[in-house]
């Protein structure tokens, strides 16, 4: 009997659809530094930030009038450290004077070495007193980083998403005041099965949609595929970078990642 023809196999499906998180590099909680009672904020929810842009102030003024001290101490050692190296001067001129005049034995050696002890030992108050100056400036610049403290400022360019705090609360060290985030760039982080390791590399492209907004597929690139596999759910961890615009993409999405020929 003739055996009927086998039927052609059915063509294998060459997509893999996974889901995970749209995330940013820059996304953290600002905490305080230092302790304090918020004397004011300048940062709302959604308000757009630049490096260094203040979002809050801490009551700085005791502080400030520390500071104020601390500099007035400092222009006074300045001021006793020209008056010790002057004095040094005249000093050295005097030996110089008296060696001269041992020399010619016009003086005893009592006077010539008094003349010298002296004058060495004026060298020495001189570097003491430098010193106290070198203290004085720590001390200020130590003051002034206290100081800085006090204002609370945005680590990179992005968005406030939360405010914690309020004026009039008072905070203690590693409290949190405000959460920002950046905007971009924007990327996607997934998990897929340990048999996909070798597969999917660095710089390979992917289609990106998420169910909460209606714009068309976003391309994203591969930027970095996990070495190893995770013992506990046989999977490796991959992170590839949206293409801007981003169009209502925003990080915090679910996205859905379909990679093609991801046999």
């Amino acid at each position: 009997l003739t055996q009927p023809a086998a039927e052609p196999a059915p063509a294998r499906n060459t997509t893999l659809m996974v889901t995970g998180p749209l995330v940013v590099e820059n996304q953290v909680d600002v905490a305080a530094m230092r302790e304090g009672l918020v004397e004011r904020t300048m940062a709302e929810p959604g308000t757009m930030v630049k490096k260094g842009q203040l979002l809050a102030q801490l009551d700085s003024r005791q502080l400030t009038a520390d500071l104020e001290a601390a500099r007035a101490k400092t222009r006074s050692v300045e001021a006793d450290l020209r008056n010790w190296q002057a004095e040094a001067k005249v000093l050295d001129a005097d030996r110089d004077r008296a060696q001269k005049m041992w020399d010619a034995g016009l003086i005893t050696k009592e006077q010539y070495d008094h003349a010298k002890y002296k004058a060495e030992s004026d060298q020495w108050d001189v570097k003491r007193v430098d010193e106290l100056l070198t203290n004085a400036r720590a001390s200020e610049r130590s003051l002034e980083l206290e100081l800085d403290k006090t204002r609370i400022r945005a680590p990179f360019d992005g968005i406030v998403a939360r405010r914690y705090v309020r004026a009039g609360q008072k905070v203690a060290m590693g409290d949190r005041l405000f959460w920002v985030t950046a905007q971009s760039p924007l990327r996607v982080k997934f998990t897929l099965p340990e048999q996909y390791l070798g597969r999917v590399k660095k710089g390979m492209n992917m289609a990106i949609t998420s169910p909460d907004v209606q714009d068309a597929p976003h391309r994203a690139r591969v930027i970095q595929v996990s070495p190893v596999i995770d013992p506990s759910s046989g999977t490796i961890e991959v992170l590839a970078e949206v293409a801007s615009p981003y169009g209502e993409l925003r990080p915090g999405m679910t996205a859905n990642i379909q990679i093609d020929n991801a046999r």
